[in-house]
């Protein structure tokens, strides 16, 4: 065989092989879709096997329809990826590939589906942006700050990565706008939360709960589901000034149910009622005819309202404030006055104790009278006439009575 003859023999068979090779590669077209492997990845770019004479490239733009910081956070090597063909240019082999084009294609099917049945469904934050949260669910959606949570959060920049239990709330792909909900879901599980704890809640239960918040005018108690309101006044037998000088917030309670309004799902608690009362102590503490310290806080017509211990009172009755007639006791005291009184009834059952001012007072000396006069006529006679201006002599004033005698 001579030389030439091996050498056209070469180039058939390579003619051969590079047709047999062409047979085998895939042939594409822009708007195809195609899967292929993920062979390295670059910052801004991810380089796919498809099966193509030369590799696709999907730049960081096209990889998620959410914002990347680098390739890495959307693809990793060896992961099986489908994608879209985006352009093609066989003279200089670039190919550009989209896998975000894929994702967000099924995705608007798939969030149909979902905003029609209002289905509860996990979402990944991707990103926490100026005014909520942003979530790739193949195409992007936002989670308004008010649609996040029941309360008020004021700082998010933990929420990147946190799964979120979402509805989709807006949709609307011309706009390419998701609106999700957290929210409307929590709300949802509170509501029945809620008739569920209402329907085992009776009037006079006691329960424990926890202080949920703080008001002005009282505190909230959540009664696992349900919060129930504990008015300032319910919250201690003495006067509280603010709910927070008597519990905080995370504090656990137990309280009494005293009204529930099912209709408005309202429920009224006391603290109080759940904590030995004033009155029960006071046997132990007080004996008739003891002598303490109280304070005036009421004044009557009938008497003054005397506290001997927090929110017990005692009534001293008008008679027994001044041992001095008195016609109304502001004449000899004043609210807010502390006075020395005595004790001299108690009944814890009507709650009532008889108090008095004056037995802790001695009484004032009796002024001393003036003696009576024995001669009663010689007295009348002379205030006579000293009142007359006369100057007579007895004989004088009776000597013509007495001649008439004879």
């Amino acid at each position: 065989m001579t030389e030439e003859t091996n050498v056209v023999q070469e180039q058939e068979a390579s003619e051969t092989v590079t047709q047999e090779e062409m047979s085998n590669v895939n042939v594409i077209q822009q708007g195809d879709i195609v899967k292929g492997k993920v062979v390295k990845v670059e910052d801004n770019q991810v380089i796919v096997d498809i099966g193509y004479k030369y590799d696709g490239i999907v730049p960081l733009r096209e990889l998620s329809s959410v914002h990347l910081e680098n390739a890495a956070e959307g693809a990793e090597v060896d992961q099986e990826i489908e994608c879209k063909v985006i352009s093609i240019n066989d003279e200089n082999e670039k190919l550009i590939l989209s896998k975000k084009a894929i994702a967000s294609e099924k995705a608007w099917g798939e969030l149909q589906s979902l905003f029609e049945s209002q289905q509860v469904f996990e979402a990944n934050v991707a990103d926490v942006v100026k005014g909520g949260l942003v979530v790739d669910l193949g195409v992007r959606a936002f989670v308004p700050a008010s649609m996040v949570e029941r309360h008020f959060v004021e700082d998010f920049s933990d929420y990147k990565g946190r799964t979120l239990r979402v509805k989709v709330k807006e949709l609307d792909q011309e706009n390419n706008k998701v609106i999700l909900s957290q929210r409307d879901v929590l709300d949802e599980e509170f509501d029945a939360k809620k008739k569920e704890v209402l329907s085992q809640i009776e009037v006079g239960q006691e329960i424990e709960g926890t202080v949920q918040r703080l008001t002005p005018f009282g505190a909230f108690i959540d009664l696992g589901g349900v919060d129930g309101l504990v008015h300032i006044s319910e919250l201690s037998w003495s006067h509280v000034e603010q709910p927070s000088d008597v519990v905080n917030e995370g504090d656990k309670v137990k309280v009494k149910v005293l009204k529930i309004d099912a209709e408005k799902e309202k429920i009224s608690l006391s603290l109080k009622a759940v904590q030995p009362g004033p009155w029960e102590s006071v046997e132990e503490k007080f004996n008739t005819g003891d002598v303490v310290k109280g304070e005036v806080k009421r004044i009557a017509a009938f008497g003054a309202f005397v506290e001997i211990l927090p929110s017990v009172e005692g009534l001293v009755h008008i008679s027994q404030i001044s041992h001095n007639h008195i016609g109304t006791p502001h004449e000899v005291l004043k609210e807010g006055q502390e006075v020395d009184v005595k004790i001299l009834e108690i009944n814890p059952k009507e709650k009532r104790i008889s108090l008095s001012i004056k037995e802790t007072i001695d009484a004032p000396e009796a002024p001393e009278k003036p003696e009576k006069s024995n001669r009663d006529g010689e007295k009348n006679l002379g205030e006579y006439v000293e009142n007359k201006g006369l100057n007579l002599t007895l004989g004088e004033r009776f000597g013509d009575k007495l001649s008439k005698l004879k």
